[in-house]
């Protein structure tokens, strides 16, 4: 085995192409999730400078559910099994 080999097999270059699409992947999630949850929960006629009781926790369910949807998602798809 080459010392520039990783265990996996991978070289740097592709690691480092790895982890940059997963952070792209990242990012697009929390722009995803940034979007829907604030146009679903934050009323567009701003009367306050901070987020009311209501909002925050809409905000907070939005995100929580947004994140076990992507997780099962991702579970499917890594099993091979087929989505229902």
């Amino acid at each position: 085995m080459e010392a520039s080999m990783s265990p996996a097999g991978l070289d740097k270059e592709q690691i480092f192409g790895i982890a940059e699409k997963e952070m792209e992947y990242r990012v697009e999630l929390f722009n995803k999730i940034t979007h829907t949850c604030f146009n679903k929960c934050v009323d567009n006629r701003y009367k306050e400078s901070e987020l009311n009781m209501g909002e925050n926790s809409c905000i907070d369910r939005c995100v929580s559910k947004y994140w076990q949807v992507t997780n099962l998602i991702g579970q499917l798809l890594g099993s091979g099994k087929p989505a229902m």
